[in-house]
């Protein structure tokens, strides 16, 4: 059974083989085979969490093979210096896994809207999700650095030909920015590499919190706190935390709507999973130091997107605040240091995913209709297309928090840690909330109830395949607000461990 991670990560190269041996004159089977591509990793991902909802043990599927030796330390330790080919997944792993292949087969699905190049555009989405599926089941630390930076090529290059009049822009700025977090990230890799001998996420986590096991170079406390805030800072990019945001928001506006799904839905998560597995995981006590200030900076986030989206005349731009925002409630969570307010954190990783996938499908949607996404060219869509109005006004409720889908009980959840250990801090975000309302509501309901236009009164409204995205999301949504259960299972042994390391 070690190898379905395997088989999990790397089986869209199936089609991706199917799409090079295709003529790009045969579009039909390019978008076939585009799609198809993305189905194994799904199947694969079901399987996973129909075994582990079973009952068995997910360590059943960990693979480790001997891959690069650096030096012969074998006299000292034959496991110095080396990093093997190792996957491996726990409950929080899983969900993002499944996560990412449903996201991923609906962002082919949708990809419609591509009207040039398909071999090219889905070679690339398809190397895009193996880079996705790596990061979430890497083992250490190289691994996952190759796998992430897989992830920027692909984005780079499907942004920069692929998307809108300022996609050239937008590919290079989320490539420089990206590249800088990269950066730090590797050189942070580096240094433990070098002072423990070992990438290994088991073994340092070892290392730096219990200790006793003996290293090349010695790791200082206060190397530990710099080696966790360059961590920080290299995820803080990729969240992304404000000032480091004006990026993310060009990416959103200009990115093609299928990417923008998998951007907003999957990569911006890999910055919150990066600090969950890797910032609280190897070092707990020095993040315990730099809760509060992450905690600060959740709630700048929280209220600098609200505010920001509430200015904008452009719904993409609504769209992409509203993520900035909601990326908030991820550190406001994290931050907060309790049980509640980390599970809350978790929770708006996923849940965040869903909706801004939801909404940002639906947005593309209007924009390929309508031409525009502007919120003042567009008004009465109830009228002419009732059922993508039904769905939007469904995704903005998910979106603003209300009881009965997943981001009430998230954002609830990450409040609650954060009034029990910083209640006047807890009381500034919460206006927060009350600003998701108005921005969400305020566009939405210009959009579909507002004074109508001509132009748009022969509009066709959303066929039956248009509406299975759609209809799987929202369904997702619904479920997890009312049996969060379905999330908090999956993810309770690694907030037990969470918990454990910072001592409470």
């Amino acid at each position: 059974m070690t190898f379905l991670l395997s088989v999990l990560v790397f089986s869209p190269i199936l089609g991706i083989l199917l799409l090079l041996l295709t003529s790009k004159q045969h579009e039909s089977n390019l978008k076939m085979f585009g799609f198809i591509g993305t189905v194994p990793p799904l199947l694969v991902s079901l399987i996973l969490y129909q075994y582990y909802a079973s009952g068995a043990s997910l360590a059943d599927f960990t693979i480790k093979n001997n891959w690069i030796r650096f030096g012969n330390l074998s006299q000292y330790d034959a496991k110095l210096f080396t990093v093997d080919y190792e996957l491996a997944i726990d409950g929080f792993s899983l969900v993002l896994v499944l996560m990412t292949a449903l996201l991923t087969s609906l962002a082919a699905f949708a990809s419609h809207s591509i009207k040039k190049e398909w071999k090219g555009y889905f070679v690339l989405l398809l190397f895009l999700e193996i880079g996705m599926l790596g990061v979430f089941t890497a083992q250490n630390l190289v691994l996952f650095f190759l796998f992430f930076e897989l992830t920027l090529i692909s984005a780079f290059f499907l942004v920069g030909k692929w998307g809108f009049a300022e996609k050239e822009k937008a590919a290079y700025s989320f490539l420089l920015y990206n590249g800088i977090g990269s950066a730090i990230l590797l050189i942070v890799i580096m240094i433990l590499f070098a002072r423990a001998g070992t990438t290994n996420i088991q073994a340092l986590t070892h290392i730096i919190t219990i200790g006793g096991v003996p290293t090349i170079a010695p790791i200082s406390a206060t190397m530990k706190y710099a080696l966790l805030v360059g961590l920080v800072a290299a995820f803080a990019i990729k969240l992304p935390i404000f000032p480091m945001h004006r990026w993310m928001v060009m990416v959103h506006v200009e990115a093609p709507t299928p990417i923008v799904m998998l951007h907003a839905g999957v990569l911006l998560k890999i910055g919150a999973y990066g600090m969950i597995r890797f910032g609280m995981g190897i070092f707990p006590e020095q993040f315990k130091s730099v809760a509060i200030y992450l905690a600060v900076l959740g709630v700048i986030n929280f209220l600098y997107g609200a505010f920001m989206a509430f200015i904008q005349t452009d719904f993409k731009r609504v769209l992409a605040y509203s993520s900035i925002s909601h990326m908030g409630v991820v550190l406001i969570g994290l931050g907060s240091l309790q049980a509640a307010g980390v599970q809350g954190a978790v929770f708006q990783v996923v849940s965040h995913g869903l909706i801004a996938a939801l909404l940002f499908y639906l947005v593309g949607i209007i924009q390929e209709k309508t031409d525009t996404s502007l919120i003042s060219d567009l008004g009465g869509l109830a009228k002419t297309v009732p059922r993508l109005s039904g769905w939007l006004l469904a995704g903005s409720f998910a979106s603003l928090g209300l009881p009965g889908m997943s981001g009430f009980v998230s954002e609830f959840l990450a409040f609650l840690g954060l009034f029990k250990s910083e209640p006047w801090l807890a009381a500034i975000g919460s206006i927060g909330i009350v600003m998701t309302a108005v921005y969400m509501l305020r566009a939405v309901l210009d959009i579909t109830f507002g004074k109508e236009k001509e132009k748009y009164e022969h509009l066709t409204d959303l066929n039956w395949l248009q509406q299975i995205p759609a209809g799987i999301l929202l369904l997702l949504i619904v479920s997890i607000g009312v049996y969060p259960s379905l999330l908090g299972e999956p993810l309770q042994r690694t907030l037990d461990a969470i918990m454990i390391g910072i001592g409470r």
